[in-house]
């Protein structure tokens, strides 16, 4: 099992998602931004948190024309697996492998904090290490955390059951309390929450290690 995290200037949890990876039993390489390649053999990419380019123009906008996004697009396209936390998940939305666009928190206040989400999709490689109806622990630190997309759009990603999590306690005026969302085909996850601080006793909680664990597992068995 390989891993590939993307390193943007300003990615801050880059590290972090690689010791998540690792404890999971994933071996990572670290990919900068401006490669034109991933690694081969790559199974899953990371698209860590932070602020990529200072969050210039919009949050995620300028590292999703970075060119390693242009083989992050075409990995997805195979049946690759995608997973973007926080700022990642700005720049899954900003590529177009994601519907809607993260907006300014509703109450235009940074949220740092610990946030109750509800699992509502448990049958995919990124939940299934979880119950759907659970509720866990992630924390959360953003700014631009409102998940916003139309309302055909909203209905259509209930419809399919690609809605991964909701808040429990909306902190940011997301519709619908959408926390993560899944591709059509399942393998690419964006949540604005950070699993990969939630992965050892020591943080005070290990909610987020399941996601890394089972991930790990169904990349075996992909």
């Amino acid at each position: 099992m390989k891993a590939a995290v993307i390193v943007f200037p300003g990615s801050n949890c880059d590290r972090d998602l690689k010791t998540a990876f690792e404890a999971a039993g994933i071996d990572v390489t670290m990919v900068w931004h401006k490669d034109t390649a991933l690694p081969s053999g790559i199974d899953l990419v990371g698209i860590p948190g932070g602020f990529s380019f200072g969050d210039y123009l919009r949050c995620g906008a300028i590292a999703a024309n970075s060119p390693i996004c242009r083989e992050i697009v075409s990995h997805a396209e195979r049946g690759g697996f995608v997973l973007g936390i926080c700022n990642g998940f700005q720049v899954l939305t900003e590529t177009g492998l994601l519907p809607g666009a993260l907006l300014r928190n509703a109450g235009l206040k940074f949220v740092c904090r610990s946030a109750g989400l509800s699992v509502v999709e448990s049958q995919s490689a990124f939940t299934r290490g979880y119950d759907a109806g659970q509720v866990i622990s992630i924390p959360i630190a953003h700014h631009d955390g409102n998940y916003f997309a139309d309302e055909a759009t909203l209905d259509t990603l209930e419809g399919e059951g690609r809605v991964a999590f909701r808040y429990t306690d909306n902190p940011n005026g997301a519709s619908r309390d959408i926390a993560g969302l899944l591709s059509e085909n399942r393998r690419v996850l964006g949540m604005m929450p950070h699993p990969e601080r939630a992965c050892d006793p020591a943080h005070g909680n290990s909610d987020g290690a399941r996601l890394f664990a089972h991930l790990a597992g169904a990349l075996t068995d992909a």
